[in-house]
């Protein structure tokens, strides 16, 4: 118990972030190994702790990961934003021409050697998120000039976007909303982010002439039967359908951990339709639990924004926030059929592999941010108390402290 308080202590940062994180985690590894059953028996002859054991590991990579990016002065990311942007572009450009498809799409590419897929939109989304953070804060001075600060931000935001968009529409178009409230958040003029999604619009139509050219690269046909299935109730999908049925066999408390019956007929029960395992096992208390938990980690990040004095790490902590809960939120909404099916993954719960690794350094970026609000905080407080106490203090000194200690992040 020491230990745990001791770990406690010394963890710098929002405390409460960090506690709903570890609680996503202890779900994510309760669902998983209840719905990943029916994979269990058809490749590992019912063997499911193989796959507890990989998504454990994998877990405990994506926290390691978090708690390395956790580490550094958050600042940091504003030097690599660029570099980290130079890298994903040609890897999304590769994968949309050359990627092996799977499940009808070419989003990953094997990585030599380990046998592992590697998804670069997941590298995409985080680069953009940082670089348009960057070009936000260090335009402030004239953010609502057209060719110094709106040009800047259309050219990345539109390219690596529609990158994404012909394999997989759902992430890009959550990466694009993302994008368009940082640049609100940002102050940014609202006349250049509606012209922004006037040239987002004409790109995807742009994008859907050329999949009836190239339909081996877009997904166009599965965009327009997704669409249909979802305005046609009288056709609403296998998927949809067995979501459905398990959510409402759930109820008020569930059927119980490890209960669940549809998830040996739901498809990726243990990924894309993981909420509705949660639902079935869990009931509504469980669900609006899972809601409580991202509602609570954007509250929290919300709340850190407004207290954070430097314009980067403000913009940086909300757009990778808006970007983990909005997608939470996408997926919640495809169970109940609020949304068409988008294929996104549920944060930090679903089973993955870069979707886990990139959402942990992402938190783990939210939480270097929290630690320097902290801190700051805490320096703040301490020039009050000295300015009681000391009924000379030199205010000019700590004017200069105050500088030093800003300039350092």
């Amino acid at each position: 118990m020491r230990s745990i308080n001791n770990i406690y202590d010394n963890l710098k940062g929002d405390k409460t972030i960090w506690f709903l994180i570890t609680l996503l985690g202890l779900c994510s590894l309760l669902a998983v190994y209840s719905a990943i059953g029916h994979k269990a028996n058809i490749e590992r002859s019912g063997n499911t702790e193989y796959y507890l054991i990989k998504h454990g590991l994998l877990l405990i990579v994506g926290i390691s990961a978090m708690y390395f990016a956790y580490r550094f002065n958050y600042m940091i990311y504003s030097k690599l934003a660029p570099l980290l942007l130079i890298i994903a572009i040609p890897l999304l450009a590769y994968t949309v021409l050359f990627g092996p498809e799977i499940n009808e799409a070419r989003r990953w590419f094997e990585i030599p050697l380990i046998d592992q897929k590697f998804q670069p939109s997941d590298l995409a989304r985080l680069a953009l998120v940082m670089f348009i953070a960057r070009s936000i804060a260090k335009k402030q001075d004239v953010i609502k000039d057209f060719k110094s600060a709106f040009v800047p931000l259309i050219i990345p935001i539109v390219g690596v976007c529609s990158l994404i968009a012909p394999a997989d529409l759902s992430t890009a178009a959550l990466l694009f909303v993302t994008c368009l409230l940082m640049m609100i958040i940002g102050r940014v003029s609202m006349k250049y982010v509606l012209l922004l999604g006037l040239i987002g619009i004409a790109a995807l139509s742009f994008i859907i002439v050329l999949g009836t050219v190239f339909p081996d690269f877009i997904r166009l046909e599965t965009w327009i039967s997704r669409l249909d299935g979802f305005w046609n109730n009288t056709n609403p999908g296998f998927q949809i359908e067995q979501s459905k049925i398990a959510i409402a066999s759930g109820e008020i408390f569930g059927v119980g951990p490890g209960n669940s019956m549809q998830r040996n007929f739901l498809p990726y029960a243990y990924a894309d339709f993981i909420y509705a395992i949660i639902c079935e096992e869990y009931g509504l208390t469980g669900a609006f639990l899972v809601i409580g938990f991202y509602l609570g980690l954007f509250y929290r990040c919300t709340k850190m924004v407004t207290r954070c004095p430097k314009t980067f790490g403000s913009i940086l902590a909300v757009g990778l926030c808006l970007n983990v809960v909005i997608q939470a939120f996408a997926n919640m909404a495809v169970s109940v059929e609020l949304v068409p099916v988008t294929g996104l993954t549920l944060p930090i719960i679903s089973m993955g592999g870069t979707s886990i690794l990139f959402t942990c350094i992402s938190l783990g970026i939210i939480l270097s941010v929290s630690k320097y609000v902290e801190e700051y905080s805490a320096y703040e407080l301490m020039e009050e108390e000295q300015a009681i106490t000391e009924e000379k203090v030199d205010k000019n000194i700590i004017g200069r402290n105050r500088l030093k200690y800003e300039n350092y992040y």
